[in-house]
This record gives C-alpha cells, structure tokens and sequence, in this order.
C-alpha cells in the first residue's frame, strides 16, 4: 500500500472518530438535522447509534490495517446508507453545520460519493476487488 493510500485512510479514520465524537457531545443537535422524519426510530437514539459507529469505524481505519480492505467496503456502505439522511436534509430545508441555504446543502451532497470513492480506494478495497475479478476471468479462460 502506498504511503498517500495510508495517509488517506488515517485521515478518513479519523474525520470518522472526530464526527463521531461529535455526534455524542458538541454537534449533535446538528446531527438531529440528518434523521429523516419518516425514519421510524428514536432520534436522539439514531443520532447516538450513528455516532458510536462511527468512532468504531474510524478507529478500525486507523488501527485494523490487516482488515483495511473489508473496512473499506463497510466505511463505503456506511456512507451510502446515511445518504439519505442528508437528502432529508435538504428537502426538508433544514439548517445545521452552517448549510443554511438549499445550495450549499444540495452541494454537500455532491461529497458523499466522493466519500465513498475515499473508503474504497485508501483502503485498497476497489483495487483488491479488481484484482480478484481479473484473476477469476484469467482463470475461467484457461
């Protein structure tokens, strides 16, 4: 793995860990903002359950290198299943982290599939799924 592959994987690590403490102390009224209203669970329970995942991911980012590639496959499924709460958030209007106009919220969700894109390639887990995908064609071939 290269040294910018790790470098990103740290730091996706621990952006993870520091939101996640933030969804527990100093934030997480913003986070309330990204519960969708037809989401059938407490939100302080979401906003709670969401944050400590997220400190435990991160944390295995940073500390699991052995597993960085399953990690990265985890961290990407993370990301696309709190997607929708941040459509909620814009389709609802709501304000929270400073997005307090419809532009800014529509642009933060731009970064989530850059968020994925992050997860998959620091941690190797595209390139290792290309890897075996070709292997598996070169084998069938033979």
């Amino acid at each position: 793995m290269t040294l910018l592959r790790l470098i990103a994987r740290v730091l996706l690590g621990a952006a993870l860990v520091y939101a996640g403490i933030g969804h527990l102390t100093f934030a997480r009224t913003d986070f309330y903002a990204q519960v969708p209203p037809w989401l059938p669970l407490d939100v302080d329970f979401v906003v709670i359950a969401s944050g400590v995942v997220e400190i435990a991911l991160g944390a295995a980012l940073i500390l699991l290198h052995r597993w960085r590639v399953p990690l990265g496959w985890i961290a990407a499924a993370f990301f696309v299943l709190v997607f929708p709460g941040n459509i909620s958030q814009f389709l609802t209007h709501t304000d929270a982290f400073g997005l307090d106009s419809d532009r800014d919220r529509a642009v933060r969700l731009l970064f989530q599939p850059v968020l994925v894109v992050w997860a998959l390639w620091s941690t190797g887990a595209w390139a290792a799924w290309r890897r075996r995908r070709t292997e598996g064609e070169s084998h069938g071939r033979a």
